[in-house]
């Protein structure tokens, strides 16, 4: 592939005849938000849930902060989702920053709001993504301890993280698919991936997986990216790695957000075509709290408003 073209060899990485006006079948998606801190931010958030909830995805999920620092808003978020929508959310739930006693009581809270969906995640410390991560006394060990405990509260659907690349604390690829094993051993129901940007890592990833005994979907999490800066700093602290074909895309566009923004709708539209092509048919937007982007991709897939 030449350098000055995106994956497919095209200037912009695209054939539009790639794109069938419908899905032969329709593909499900659903879509990741973060509890908004401002009114500004709010309105954002709420104007993106009014253009994506046509497309009635599968569930909406709602991000927890470091350290547990966006708790009550991901709980009024999360109950807000669902009343106003229709739409099954998922809240996210981390080991980080309390006690297991704690961390049940919370999940008793969604339980008797009527959330049904979790995702349940170690998370970061307190000092965000890379800083040191140590159990909170008397709190859940990891993920999987976590899982099981949810599953001892109720009949949670729940969700986990997998990484295509493995995630930067693991040791190996050997030791981070045994962690997701005992995460799916546990109860979870399904894998969301970290972001990734090269195909073949996601199909090793699965492969690896489905022979380590994983026998849950797994999701490809994506993530359009306008903000290649941006991107790049979350990438290098989240083991996701940046080719170099996708670093020259965004080369000379500093100043160029609308150039920047075709670039990303057509590089992620193309990420997930060709996983398409590949038999996946769950796809889990990272929105960033923005409608644009991920409502062109999914248009580009046939996902459209019912």
């Amino acid at each position: 592939m030449s350098p000055d073209t995106g994956p497919l060899g095209s200037p912009l990485g695209i054939a539009a005849a790639e794109f069938p006006a419908r899905a032969p079948q329709r593909l499900k998606v659903s879509f990741e938000f973060s509890p908004p801190k401002t009114e500004a931010a709010e309105r954002t958030l709420w104007e993106t849930v009014v253009r994506l909830a046509p497309l009635r995805p599968t569930f909406f999920s709602v991000t927890y902060g470091a350290g547990g620092s966006t708790r009550q808003r991901t709980h009024e978020t999360v109950v807000r989702l669902k009343k106003e929508t229709g739409i099954d959310p998922a809240a996210h739930l981390t080991c980080v920053g309390a006690t297991q006693g704690e961390i049940d009581d919370i999940a008793r809270a969604y339980w008797a709001a009527g959330i049904r969906h979790i995702v349940a995640l170690r998370g970061d410390p307190p000092a965000g993504m890379g800083a040191q991560y140590s159990v909170h006394p008397g709190g859940y060990a990891n993920a999987a301890e976590l899982v099981k405990g949810l599953k001892r509260i109720g009949a949670f659907q729940i969700s986990v993280a997998g990484y295509p690349e493995k995630h930067p604390a693991s040791a190996d690829v050997k030791a981070d698919l045994d962690n997701l094993k005992r995460k799916v051993d546990a109860g979870a129901d399904r894998c969301i991936t970290q972001f990734f940007f090269e195909v073949d890592d996601f199909l090793r990833f699965r492969d690896l997986a489905a022979r380590a005994g994983v026998n849950v979907p797994i999701v490809p999490g994506i993530m359009p990216v306008s903000n290649f800066q941006g991107v790049s700093r979350i990438a290098s602290l989240c083991g996701s790695k940046v080719p170099a074909w996708f670093a020259n895309l965004f080369d000379g566009l500093d100043e160029d957000v609308e150039t920047r923004r075709m670039i990303a709708a057509t590089v992620a539209g193309d990420l997930c075509r060709r996983l398409r092509d590949e038999g996946v048919d769950q796809f889990h937007f990272y929105t960033l709290n923005r409608a644009d982007l991920t409502f062109a991709i999914c248009h580009l897939l046939g996902v459209r408003p019912q």
